[in-house]
């Protein structure tokens, strides 16, 4: 039998070792994000994904081979354990696999087949395969009983028994299930009367797909749609007759020569092995959806919180909104709330000049250098009020503020949560959104660990899939984003130290604690002093802990105190200290990783080293950019076919990409007009929060829909485009519209927030 290490490793392609050394690592408590970073040589280089898969493949062999052992030892009891099964168990790779040869062994209530077995009817069953031409009546009439009375009753329970036998044949039902899944067609339908009622299935009410094309977005679509009562799903297996030739062929029986054999595997094949097929298609469908979901969701969320940060820079945020007014907050450089305000500049009120003015009055007194702008409701003519501000503050003589309009997904529901309650405890909850606005804009990352990833507005029918899956996935993305960065210990809050490697939410609240109570950390030694960090977790936590300005500036920098010493021997052999190392490219550049690897420490991490000293804590996340809108380009109706804009990518999915571009709506760049090259994946083209350039293709004003291109020398309704997009994307049309069953059910801020604000949640 494979080892789980050997089996992990095929599937990755990396050697069985690497896998060994990274479950041990896993096995005594070391984070995935420690052991990518700083155990290099021990696993061979295995980047953080890699890692993540090899833990979650861990869990499932690991229960994988639990179940075959309980299954060998239920079969062995049983008496009927042969070494031909035993070793057929052994080496199922899969738990269906595993079920497939339990079956006939399996505890179940008595059967019309164990009856049938018990009052002599498989003698029956075997004549009446020898003998194909005989008459089955005839036949049966010598194996009449109490229970089967007559030849009818009899032949009845014959059939019952040929037919478990289809049922509990693990290779045949394997064979059959594989073939309906590869072979097999989607069909659905609308429920007569809901053509109204379930609108945004439109696409769904007369489809067709083969299972194995399905992608996931139109599965979890048609699932939502079934379980909403629109649609009625058909899981069409293909040709009946093939399937009803593969149990005369696994079973030997003469089917030609006998119709009565013929009529008995086509019961089977109907009762039994379909259902079965089935079913399990349904879930695999159901996997696939979950999985490529929950990709999405991955991919995206990453990129989101891997932003580009503005910086530390005072900043003025507005948390737009008509009758309600406009809330106001502004930060300092640190992200301290220095001023909130509430001002009506729209409908009804319409106090526009005197918005201006107290706006420009805060922005001027605080030294305000951006002013970012929610990108709600209200959100266009709140960005116009923030430049007049800028303008404002221009003509007195003052540096201009750039605005800047930041998603404000999950901006509510961090205003109401527990985490923003101890920050603000005496702030209305309408108010503290506008902090986290201002607080993304300065360093996303920072801010959105505080919110719920479910809320931050990413995901792909997050409320159809597995929660726990779900919650799994997310963390770790959140996860490996904070140790990617690197936190700065003295400023980061308890719920950004939480996602540190090693920390927990306890240890993290104790980190700020002790902060509050002695000041500023000066060493990444003084965090031993802190309550329930043990050595572990240092270890775990220590490099992805930064100290800026302190004692040892190494502590500032990726560099692990484990690995000081290399540093020292670096120094020595340059006769430079460490302060002159540091961002000396001249002399880093020069020097062989070879040269100061040792046993404790190979060459990988040695280059680590060199590349942290000459950048020290260098911020992966990209430049700072910000879409400039068009001006005179506000409201749906501004935007004319053939228009080239700027905007930003707002959200990811399968089937296409969404981008702001400042009139309230988004606009939506279908998978087929990406590239003039096919395109599988859009993430391939475009993140989330990327800023591009896109041509106006056609315009609803009525429906809200902006259709979009990245071919910039695509012309709006040239027929060669069409052409192109029905190869490419299976009717581009219908592609847009499968998004719209999204999430009724959604959190504010999710992808069918995108999907509403593109107009396709109507």
């Amino acid at each position: 039998m494979t080892s789980i290490a050997a089996t992990i490793a095929n599937e990755i392609n990396v050697r069985d070792n690497q896998v060994e050394q990274a479950l041990k690592l896993l096995a005594e408590g070391n984070t995935v994000p420690f052991i990518a970073r700083y155990r290099k040589e021990a696993t061979g280089g295995l980047d953080d994904a890699q890692l993540r898969h090899i833990e979650e493949r861990n869990t499932y062999l690991l229960e994988l081979a639990e179940r075959k052992q309980a299954v060998l030892e239920s079969i062995e009891e049983q008496g009927k354990l042969t070494d031909e099964l035993k070793q057929a168990i052994l080496n199922a790779d899969t738990k269906a696999r595993v079920e497939d040869l339990y079956l006939p062994y399996k505890k179940r209530r008595k059967t019309k087949a164990d009856t049938a077995r018990e009052a002599g009817l498989e003698a029956l069953e075997q004549q009446l395969i020898d003998d194909p031409s005989a008459d089955p009546e005839t036949l049966a009439e010598a194996y009449l009983s109490e229970g089967f009375p007559d030849a009818k009753a009899a032949l009845e329970g014959a059939r019952a028994i040929l037919v478990d036998r289809f049922a509990t044949d693990a290779d045949l039902v394997g064979e059959v299930r594989d073939r309906v899944y590869a072979q097999g067609t989607m069909r659905s339908a609308v429920v007569e009367g809901k053509e109204t009622e379930g609108a945004k299935f439109a696409d769904y009410f007369e489809f067709s797909e083969p299972f194995a094309k399905l992608p996931s977005h139109r599965i979890l679509a048609l699932l939502r749609g079934e379980a909403e009562g629109v649609l009625t799903l058909d899981m069409d297996p293909g040709e009946e007759a093939v399937y009803e030739g593969m149990i005369a062929e696994r079973f030997d029986l003469p089917v030609k020569d006998s119709e009565w054999l013929a009529k008995a595997v086509r019961w089977g094949w109907r009762t039994k092995l379909q259902v079965s097929a089935n079913l399990d298609t349904r879930m695999r469908l159901k996997e696939k959806a979950e999985e490529g979901a929950l990709q999405v969701f991955k991919t995206n969320l990453r990129d989101v919180l891997l932003a580009a940060p503005a910086g530390q820079r005072a900043t003025l945020a507005l948390d737009p909104g008509y009758r309600n007014g406009v809330k106001c907050a502004v930060v300092d450089e640190t992200g301290k709330v220095l001023a909130t305000t509430i001002v009506y500049p729209h409908q009804p009120q319409n106090r526009w000049d005197a918005s201006r003015a107290e706006l420009a009055s805060l922005a001027a007194q605080h030294g305000v250098e951006l002013i970012a702008v929610g990108n709600g409701t209200a959100s266009r003519e709140s960005e116009k009020l923030a430049g007049e501000v800028a303008d404002l503050i221009a003509q007195a003589g003052g540096k201009r503020p750039t605005p800047v309009v930041v998603s404000e997904s999950g901006a509510s529901v961090y205003s109401a949560s527990q985490i923003a309650a101890e920050e603000f405890p005496d702030m209305d909850v309408s108010l503290r959104s506008a902090v986290s606005i201002a607080r993304r804009l300065q360093d996303p990352l920072a801010e959105l660990v505080k919110v719920d990833p479910k809320s931050i507005g990413v995901g792909q029918y997050q409320h159809d899939v597995n929660q726990t899956a779900l919650a799994q996935t997310l963390d770790a993305v959140v996860e490996d984003a904070v140790n990617s960065v690197g936190v700065d210990v003295n400023t980061a809050s308890a719920p950004l130290l939480e996602r540190v490697a090693g920390l927990s939410g306890t240890v993290a609240k104790n980190i700020v604690a002790y902060r509050d109570e002695n000041g500023r950390f000066t060493t990444r030694k003084e965090l031993g002093k802190v309550p329930r960090l043990g050595p572990k977790a240092f270890e775990q936590a220590a490099g992805f802990l930064r100290i800026r300005g302190g004692a040892n500036p190494l502590d500032g920098s990726a560099v692990h105190p484990e690995a000081y010493p290399v540093v020292e021997r670096v120094a020595q052999a340059t006769g430079l200290s460490t302060e002159q190392l540091i961002g000396n490219t001249a002399v880093l550049t020069k020097l062989a990783p070879a040269d100061f690897a040792d046993e404790q420490f190979g060459v990988p991490t040695v280059t680590d080293i060199l590349a942290e000293l000459d950048k020290p804590g260098r911020d992966p996340r990209p430049e700072f950019k910000t879409a400039e809108f068009k001006e005179g380009v506000n409201e749906v109706k501004d935007l004319k076919p053939g228009m080239i804009l700027e905007g930003t990518v707002t959200n990811v999915a399968a089937f296409g990409a969404f981008v702001d571009v400042g009139v309230h709506q988004d606009g939506l760049v279908h998978v087929s007009a990406m590239s003039h090259k096919f395109v599988s994946d859009p993430h391939e083209v475009v993140r989330s929060g990327e800023v591009v350039k896109v041509k106006v293709m056609d315009v609803d004003v009525a429906r809200n829909r902006i259709g979009l291109s990245l071919r910039l020398d695509d012309e709006p309704g040239q027929p060669a485009q069409k052409k192109q997009r029905k190869q490419q994307g299976k009717t581009s049309g219908k592609g847009r519209k499968r998004g719209r069953p999204e999430g009724r059910r959604e959190a504010s801020g999710s992808m069918a927030d995108a999907l509403k604000r593109a107009g396709f949640g109507k």
